[in-house]
């Protein structure tokens, strides 16, 4: 894979084997494609990433992955593909593997499967803003509709009574005073090497937020979502 982009960025693509909402869910079919595969090409078309690799336990994900064009350099370890398993340990296993083969990574690029309606211009622009911003990390987000907004939120004490997330004692009484508030969407993480690897975080102290559309996103989880996927895809056409 070739780029004039001049950094270096590893993107990594997991995909296991296991998954309990939906079974084999990175190979189901979305709109005649393996979910894995819409992961692969919006990759694989973007401008930043220097190399696209597939880190799996699974050899029928890892065939498929490289029919999509992804490189599996490894099979990773059960012991990293549990449903408990955190990201940062597998992302840390990928960079350690490629580092002990002579490759050195400026910053990794996370692509989860189950974000398939993610353009590679997402991906050129999360790697973009992390190097012009000099910040730990990008990642890319959506609005908090303010009904949800944290200075509206309330957490409930054991004895019934509740407080406000924010510690403050009064909410903000009308939502055009509210902050803009987001959550993490999910379609792209890029962490700088020393951050992932030294610090061990994938988002270090100066993280910034990508801000989507919400009528361009979809996290597949359920067979619902499924759906949503489809008539997004319609709607994009």
């Amino acid at each position: 894979m070739k780029t004039l982009f001049k950094y270096k960025v590893l993107g990594v693509v997991t995909a296991r084997g296991g998954s309990k909402g939906i079974p084999r869910k990175n190979l189901v079919l979305l709109a005649g494609k393996p979910l894995l595969q819409w992961t692969a090409e919006a990759a694989l078309a973007a401008k930043t990433l220097s190399r696209v690799i597939l880190s799996t336990d699974d050899p029928e994900i890892a065939e498929v992955g490289r029919r999509c064009g992804l490189d599996v350099p490894f099979m990773r370890p059960k012991e990293l593909a549990q449903d408990d398993t955190p990201t940062l340990p597998v992302l840390q296993h990928a960079v350690r593997f490629l580092e002990e083969q002579g490759e050195r990574y400026d910053a990794i690029c996370l692509l989860q499967p189950t974000n398939p309606l993610r353009k590679p211009e997402w991906i050129d622009d999360c790697v973009r803003l992390l190097f012009e911003k000099n910040a730990d990390a990008v990642v890319t987000v959506l609005p908090v509709p303010y009904e949800y907004n944290p200075h509206w939120v309330y957490f409930q004490r054991e004895d019934g009574t509740l407080y406000l997330s924010t510690g403050e004692k009064e909410p903000i009484p009308r939502r055009q005073l509210l902050p803009p508030a987001f959550h993490r969407e999910g379609s792209v993480y890029v962490t700088r090497r020393d951050v992932l690897m030294e610090r061990n975080s994938l988002y270090g102290e100066k993280l910034l937020g990508y801000v989507l559309n919400p009528d361009e996103c979809v996290n597949i989880d359920r067979f619902e979502d499924l759906i949503k996927a489809e008539e997004l895809l319609k709607r994009r056409q």
